[in-house]
């Protein structure tokens, strides 16, 4: 039978997040260990007095220049330049050490990591490190639950009854030199999709089909921006005989977004959540 946009409103999940979602403590651990001997070096200064923690750390850049390295991480920073206003942008380079030792200790100073150390605010650096890493790695969940949906996905198309072939993370050009398809996007607001990388390419003995996937536990104003453009996609893929497009979605952040998902669930007949995979709509649809 049948469902209707309300069977599917009905069946959003809240969460596909699984036990490793949270925290990808292997990935902290690594980076904990990339500063390790940088870490142990400024331990040094860890309860030095505030009025001689520059001549101090001034003595252990010295013996060991590398031991710079380590301050971006100390602010939570991915970068090894770092840009800041002082009177006029001054770049500082905690890699190539181009700065003269005296620009580095004001930074230090500055930012108010000298402090930290002086007064033991943390009695460890490594411990410190391995707060901020968690921290920083709190901001991959949202990749990590794109990268759980394809997981997800990918798993029901393995399991798909009758033959096909998939690949994952397949571009147009890809398909066109695998199997001699050539997609072509006039509509101006689908040319961005002749660069990506589909989620999913799956060739049957009939039909390349092109597979997006996501899921939005949350509401956000990409939700109406991805339903608009995938019913864009799906309006030029429609008449053509040998590409079809899928869209498989789910997470209760569309409820917020109803009204435009409904427009798009109306135009796109290939539209399902996980529910959907789950009662085998895959093995029916992939021929």
């Amino acid at each position: 039978m049948m469902k209707t946009f309300e069977d599917l409103m009905a069946n959003l999940k809240p969460t596909i997040a699984d036990y490793k979602y949270f925290t990808d403590f292997e990935k902290v651990y690594l980076k904990v260990l990339e500063y390790r001997d940088e870490l142990n070096i400024l331990n040094n200064l860890n309860g030095v007095p505030l009025d001689k923690i520059e001549t101090e750390f001034l003595k252990l850049m010295d013996k060991n220049p590398d031991v710079i390295k380590a301050i971006p991480i100390m602010l939570a920073l991915r970068n090894n330049q770092v840009g800041v206003i002082d009177e006029k942008l001054k770049i500082f380079d905690f890699k190539k050490n181009n700065n003269a030792p005296e620009e580095y200790t004001k930074f230090l100073q500055e930012t108010g990591i000298f402090r930290l150390l002086s007064e033991n605010k943390i009695s460890n650096i490594d411990d410190y490190i391995l707060g901020v890493e968690v921290g920083l790695d709190s901001n991959a969940r949202k990749n990590r639950t794109g990268t759980s949906m394809e997981n997800i996905v990918e798993n029901f198309l393995s399991n798909v009854a009758h033959d096909i072939v998939y690949h994952r993370q397949f571009s147009k050009k890809d398909i066109k030199e695998t199997y001699g398809v050539d997609i072509e996007f006039h509509n101006q607001e689908n040319v961005k999709f002749a660069e990506k990388r589909f989620d999913f390419v799956v060739k049957t003995n009939k039909m390349i089909y092109l597979i997006e996937v996501n899921f939005y536990g949350s509401n956000g104003s990409k939700l109406n921006e991805t339903a608009r453009s995938y019913k864009s996609l799906n309006g030029e893929l429609v008449n053509n005989k040998n590409v079809t497009f899928i869209w498989i979605t789910d997470g209760i952040g569309w409820k917020q977004a109803k009204n435009n998902l409904n427009e798009t669930y109306d135009s796109i007949e290939h539209l399902y959540i996980l529910k959907d995979l789950e009662e085998g709509i895959l093995n029916k649809v992939l021929k």
